[in-house]
């Protein structure tokens, strides 16, 4: 395990249990303790540092990480669990909330937050923006090649019954031209760290990605409760990403929009784990919030409807899934989405952020190939390497899956949201036999990963300060430019953390938390 504030991998790396000490809290965090060998993260050996054992005195704080080092040091451990409970109250007054729908009781909980902020040098985030940007444009040229000339399937780089056959693949979008060309407006692109200079690709979000309001409110609330670590104005700011997102929805206003265009959020309802970020972003743009029922389809334009009469929706930013946004196109017994809305987005009379058919790039077999898609198209070399990956589809690949369980990860191609997979070194025979029938029953809709040796962060988790797992989210929005796509990234994103000890899992849903993530300026 990489400690990002220390910049070790530990030494006496012990099995696949994947526990880790404590971080300990003396005058300065230091790290000590066991995880994953090394020839379990992408077949690389681990960086031992012979300081970094058991009880091993404290190693040299990362430069990024020295005003939060100090901070840690100042502060008294109750001024900080303190701190940490007015967090609490502010997320519960403010209602930032998501929904676990499969657990008995009150599914609507708060996210845990931690106080303790993670941090990137501007260096850092000058390679992983570049590699960012690269990705979110070669993942907007396949979903546009895969719905016109399919040159990549052609070529044989990207096997064609991956992309035809998909329950993500929308025929019915074929020769349709979104404005600007681009499908995924927003795309998330979920990252892992290694090393100091090892950062892997864990998967893509190319639909809906959430999470960018807990990026806003983390700032938010740190600001409010510790203003005194941005007197120095040390930190890129955030705030600025409402603006962009109304600028990048704006860029792709369809052909038939007159004058400014009119930009919605279309929502399932207050129902959606997912609700508070549409009623956050619609505030924040100054946009509408709308569902549904509240729009409608004339003369190929489309209404919502209004206490001062109809009035035109140019840009809709759904928050709803490609199956339920149109009853006359997909699923005929929705009732979340617009009747005739795919015929006025083919007409040109609104556009529809992501484009129906952009979440074929969501599917976690498709962004295996995503590195030869960056080639293919862009022709450069991927920035960000992807995560290895065996595809269990494949006869051989599958067969080391099925030797191995006890050592991978495997996840449903189509799951979200940590569900759907199998997290091998942590879990029982019992547990992997069930999966292997899983495999074996349908091998092309798993694929399999390494447990790959993650970086942690010190996090307060009860009451102390302790080292825990992390992942990052970034957040790129592709808009249409002069001379093709334009992306604007604003420097951060969502830092997730698993706030079990031990566990590798940093969804929300699954028990893991939130921390602001600082880009410094220099």
């Amino acid at each position: 395990m990489y400690n990002e504030m220390l910049g070790l991998t530990p030494a006496g790396a012990a099995g696949a249990d994947g526990d880790m000490p404590s971080v300990q809290r003396q005058r300065q965090v230091q790290s000590s303790g066991d995880q994953s060998s090394g020839d379990q993260s992408s077949g690389k050996p681990s960086s031992d540092d012979p300081s970094a054992g058991e009880g091993a005195a404290p190693s040299a704080v990362r430069a990024p990480y020295e005003r939060i080092n100090a901070w840690i040091n100042e502060t008294e451990s109750d001024a900080l669990e303190q701190k940490r409970l007015e967090a609490e109250t502010i997320f519960r007054k403010v209602g930032i909330t998501f929904c676990v729908y499969d657990e008995a009781g009150d599914p609507e909980r708060l996210i845990p937050f931690d106080l303790i902020p993670r941090v990137f040098s501007a260096a850092e985030w000058a390679h992983l923006s570049k590699g960012i940007e690269q990705r979110a444009i070669a993942l907007n040229r396949f979903i546009w090649d895969v719905y016109h000339d399919a040159e990549i399937l052609e070529a044989g780089i990207v096997p064609r019954d991956l992309v035809l056959d998909n329950p993500a693949y929308q025929p019915s979008m074929r020769g349709v031209d979104p404005p600007g060309r681009v499908y995924s407006h927003i795309v998330g692109i979920d990252i892992v760290r290694t090393g100091d200079d090892e950062f892997y690709v864990l998967e893509d979000n190319c639909r809906t990605p959430s999470g960018v309001s807990y990026m806003l409110e983390n700032r938010e609330i740190m600001m409010r409760l510790f203003p005194d670590l941005f007197e120095e104005e040390a930190v890129a700011p955030v705030e600025q990403y409402p603006a962009l997102l109304r600028k990048t929805l704006a860029s792709v206003a369809p052909p038939r929009c007159e004058g400014k265009p009119t930009i919605a959020i279309l929502t399932p309802g207050p129902f959606n784990s997912a609700f508070f970020e549409h009623s956050f972003l619609a505030d924040e743009m100054g946009a509408q919030l709308v569902e549904g029922a509240d729009l409608y389809v004339e003369d190929g334009l489309v209404y919502m409807r209004t206490t001062c009469g109809p009035k035109r929706v140019d840009v809709l930013y759904r928050r709803i899934d490609d199956d339920y946004i149109d009853p006359l196109r997909f699923r005929p017994d929705s009732v979340l989405g617009v009747p005739g809305i795919i015929d006025a987005y083919e007409a040109g009379g609104v556009a529809l952020v992501s484009a129906p058919g952009a979440g074929i790039a969501d599917d976690k077999a498709v962004y295996t190939y995503v590195p030869d898609m960056i080639r293919f198209y862009l022709g450069e070399e991927p920035i960000l390497p992807n995560v290895p990956t065996w595809k269990c589809a494949d006869s051989e690949d599958r067969a080391y899956v099925l030797d191995h369980l006890d050592k991978l990860v495997v996840k449903d191609v189509h799951g979200s949201g940590g569900y759907g997979l199998l997290i091998g070194p942590h879990a029982s025979e019992a547990e992997r036999g069930a999966f292997a029938e899983k495999i074996k029953a349908r091998p092309a809709g798993y694929i399999a990963q390494p447990t790959l040796a993650l970086s942690s962060c010190p996090t307060l988790a009860g009451g102390e300060i302790d080292g825990r797992h992390v992942d990052l989210r970034p957040f790129a929005l592709v808009g249409a430019g002069r001379d093709g796509m334009a992306v604007s990234l604003t420097p951060g994103g969502l830092t997730r953390v698993a706030m079990k000890k031990g566990s590798l899992v940093v969804n929300s849903s699954q028990g893991g938390g939130v921390k602001d993530t600082w880009v410094l300026r220099r």
